[in-house]
């Protein structure tokens, strides 16, 4: 059986999370289709960084982050 999710917005974030890696850890802000509620609370949690790179925002995993769990 199935392990029930333990809150929606926790498989958003994974998912957020997930994203990054693939794009190899960080990603332009604008290119990012999920809500700003969902960022907040990775960076609320330090598992995100938002980056000025005077060109635009990068949203970049913290080292920490990196060692959690994608499930």
């Amino acid at each position: 059986m199935a392990k029930s999710p333990k809150n929606c917005s926790d498989l958003t974030a994974a998912s957020l999370l997930l994203f990054l890696r693939r794009y190899g850890g960080s990603a332009p802000l604008h290119s990012i289709n999920f809500s700003r509620a969902v960022i907040q609370s990775l960076l609320d949690r330090e598992l995100v960084r938002v980056q000025n790179t005077k060109h635009g925002f990068l949203l970049t995993i913290t080292q920490d982050s990196d060692k959690l769990p994608t499930n």
